[in-house]
């Protein structure tokens, strides 16, 4: 038998224990392959956003690749480590250490080869639904099949030279250890683990540090501290707080000694803390998929919430209002699309109002607009004005940072003008939230008519801006599909908006700008399903990752906890007491990193959504974690029961 034939006997041997981290290299090696395939496609570059959804796939592939170093060097240090026995048989045998290092990077590069042939393999059969999920997900034209022999050769290049770096790198795992160490193996009988009362209390103090700059609000360096601190506050969390309260624990013997809580509790704090590193990559891992999963998910959700309280779906900002606004373009195509309308303009300027920032209308034009939308209309005399409150509530930090003044009927206002100051009575309140996003004001004025155009008439016009706003009450509130009649009438206006701005254009200065609001649905939905698209395929490899993290080192340990078992089972352990036992620490190993995940997840993304003015975000939390906690329970019940049936062939 060759040297190579041995290699490949070992790894057929230890099938059971090698299939989860072939699976697992297969998955990551075809989704860097799909991303490749995307990347060098020919017409990516001639399709809108082409650009960048391959820029968004490169920066993913690149994650993907180093997220693959550290996961294959984990796992076969963990198998390296369980394998010591038989190095210590070998050597025993006549095996060189220098023959030992040879079959373990023949074996890493063997495993290695092979998941790169049925990752590309299965890359090959799925990238043209890979190609065509891409384009639609993201709203692209859809691409041609070609066959990608720049990706492959990427690919294999590139997880070639990961495989035989950490085959070098893993060498350093095997050292050259004496022959009865290897040959104790996992057999050494452990010591009682200890924790530091100092460094429990540092990853305490870390974690906290993180808590409190994240309130003190976000830039660079507040979010680099807290990731430091939480990263590392984590690290000592699994390595020596958690292992402190357990300690801590198992002093109540009233709590303690009962039932089999003792055989698992007792079991937990050696589980804790030789696991203490796998549990904190993973419980990272978790935390930066949910954390982009969330931002991302609320991002959209935030998008759509803005289209359906969007009661005009057309909006032309003016910059120099003119009494010869021509929108004739505009009413043309809806007239032509069959569409009733109601146009209403608005022209207003920014002032104070003792030191508050306020927007300045006339009477007409808020009445006008008022009576679109079937409120109430006013009326004013020579010297007073109305007060509108349009802050939007859903965005309280934002309003903090406004100067804002609240006024009640019969207190008197001052605002301020360039010749001078205008006093006036408020007669007349309202709230009219939508100014906040329409016109950018958390208070508005309202002036009659003469008093706003002879305001008007004292400074440059380059002041004044205007809006003329179309309500379109056949499109209604619902988010539209690609081809409704709102997303197609949208396209028609905006490749016309050229036209539009020239129409209206005064001495060769650009007279506005045309929005509609499915084209800024679109542009941000298209944005966010980028990331989302992304966030999927690196989320799947992260939660496939981490159960396979989990696996391996139940199946290093399970050598010794079937020994145990073994002795227990003698002294009268049932099988329901061992399988209750081995459940809960099982559950523990795989729940607990979601749990503290979940609380680093909202601890960061509560204070970053409300700088972007996101207050709702209940949903996307719970999509986010519900979706991992169902992977993460169907990944602990084929292990557990795989883990479970194996224990049970140890019993006496």
């Amino acid at each position: 038998m060759s040297f190579p034939q041995f290699a490949f006997n070992n790894i057929r041997r230890n099938g059971r224990a090698y299939i989860a981290f072939f699976l697992s290299s297969v998955f990551m090696v075809m989704i860097f392959f799909a991303y490749a395939v995307f990347i060098y496609h020919p017409y990516v570059t001639e399709l809108p956003m082409g650009d960048t959804t391959a820029t968004g796939m490169q920066i993913a592939s690149i994650i993907v690749y180093v997220f693959a170093f550290f996961f294959v060097m984990y796992s076969i240090s963990a198998f390296l480590k369980s394998r010591n026995k038989e190095f210590g048989i070998l050597t025993i045998l006549g095996a060189e250490p220098r023959q030992i290092r040879r079959l373990v990077i023949l074996e890493n590069m063997l495993i290695g080869s092979l998941s790169i042939i049925a990752g590309i393999g299965g890359g090959m059969l799925l990238s043209k639904l890979f190609l065509m999920l891409t384009t639609r997900f993201i709203g692209m034209d859809d691409l041609p099949f070609y066959f990608p022999v720049k990706a492959i050769l990427i690919t294999i290049g590139a997880f070639l030279l990961l495989f035989f770096c950490i085959s070098l790198f893993t060498l350093v795992f095997i050292g050259n250890k004496r022959t009865l160490e290897l040959l104790t193996g996992t057999n050494k009988p452990k010591k009682e683990p200890k924790a530091s009362w100092f460094f429990s209390l540092l990853g305490f103090a870390l974690l906290t540090v993180g808590f409190v700059v994240l309130r003190n609000g976000l830039n660079g360096g507040t979010i680099m501290i807290a990731a430091v601190t939480g990263i590392a506050g984590t690290y000592f969390f699994y390595s020596q707080l958690s292992v402190l309260i357990i300690r801590l624990l198992k002093r109540n013997r009233k709590t303690v000694w009962h039932g089999t809580r003792l055989l698992w509790i007792s079991e937990m704090s050696y589980k804790m803390k030789d696991n203490a590193r796998m549990l904190f990559m993973v419980t990272v891992v978790i935390a930066i998929a949910s954390m982009s999963a969330v931002v991302i998910l609320s991002l959209d959700q935030e998008n759509r919430e803005q289209f359906t309280n969007n009661d005009f779906p057309i909006k032309y900002n003016v910059y120099t209002p003119s009494d010869q606004m021509d929108m004739s373009a505009i009413d043309s195509t809806l007239e032509a699309a069959g569409l009733n309308y109601q146009q209403v303009y608005l022209e207003y300027f920014w002032s104070d109002a003792d030191q508050s920032a306020v927007s300045v209308m006339p009477l007409s034009y808020y009445n006008r607009f008022n009576t679109i939308l079937g409120k109430k209309t006013f009326q004013l005399d020579s010297d007073s004005a109305l007060f509108v409150d349009s802050r939007n509530e859903k965005d309280q930090a934002q309003i903090d940072r406004n100067r804002f003044r609240n006024y009640a009927e019969g207190e008197t206002l001052t605002l301020s003008l360039e010749d001078g100051s205008l006093q006036a009575r408020v007669t007349a309140t309202d709230v009219e939230p939508r100014f906040a996003t329409l016109i950018y004001s958390t208070g508005v004025v309202v002036l009659p008519d003469e008093k706003f155009e002879e305001i008007t008439q004292q400074f440059n016009a380059n002041r004044l801006s205007g809006k003329v706003l179309y309500q379109i009450p056949a499109w209604g509130h619902a988010v539209p599909d690609r081809h409704s009649s709102e997303a197609m009438v949208s396209d028609q206006l905006l490749s016309s908006a050229d036209t539009i701005r020239s129409d209206n254009a005064s001495d060769e200065n650009y007279s506005g700008f045309l929005t509609t609001r499915y084209g800024d649905f679109e542009r941000y939905r298209q944005a966010t399903a980028l990331f989302t698209f992304l966030g999927i395929f690196i989320g799947l490899i992260f939660s496939i990752s981490s159960a396979s993290f989990l696996y391996f080192r139940l199946h290093t340990d399970l050598e010794a906890d079937g020994k145990m078992v073994h002795s227990l089972s003698k002294m009268g352990l049932s099988f329901q007491e061992m399988k209750r036992s081995s459940t809960v620490q099982i559950a523990i190993l795989f729940f607990l990193p979601i749990g503290v995940a979940i609380i680093e997840t909202l601890v960061v993304v509560k204070p970053f959504l409300t700088e972007f003015g996101i207050t709702n975000y209940t949903m996307p939390v719970l999509t986010v974690f519900g979706a991992f906690v169902l992977a993460q329970t169907f990944y602990f019940i084929i292990i557990r029961s795989r883990y479970i049936a194996s224990l049970r062939k140890m019993m006496v």
